[in-house]
């Protein structure tokens, strides 16, 4: 997965606050990206003639979806970061879960599973 953005430190020190951990690959004003088993995802900042076709972009259908142990602690991680949860946490059939935003707008869900009774 790979988010654009003018804001580019901002967003490394926001993921790497939310994540727990430091970029494995950065370079500085340019890129970063983060390593998990079957996952990367990377930030970068778009070249001044690109910049026109990542401008206004915002999160549209697109969320990135992050499992969690706790979400009263994932909320309260994301608050302390600045970006807390608008809404309260919602109940679907696959578990609990919150819709929160990273700084730069895009879209983040973060799910609990509840375990059902056998």
């Amino acid at each position: 997965m790979t988010i654009a953005s003018l804001n580019l430190e901002a967003l490394v020190s926001f993921y790497g606050a939310l994540l727990g951990q430091e970029a494995q690959v950065y370079q500085r004003d340019r890129y970063a990206e983060f390593r998990f088993p079957g996952l990367r995802l990377a930030i970068f900042r778009p070249r001044p003639d690109q910049v026109a076709r990542f401008a206004g972009a915002s999160s549209g259908a697109m969320s990135l979806c992050l499992e969690v142990a706790s979400l009263e602690a994932a909320i309260a991680h994301l608050t302390r970061l600045g970006c807390p949860p608008p809404g309260a946490i919602l109940t679907a059939s696959h578990g609990r879960e919150v819709y929160a935003f990273d700084p730069d707008g895009n879209r983040l869900i973060l799910h609990q599973n509840v375990e059902k009774p056998a």
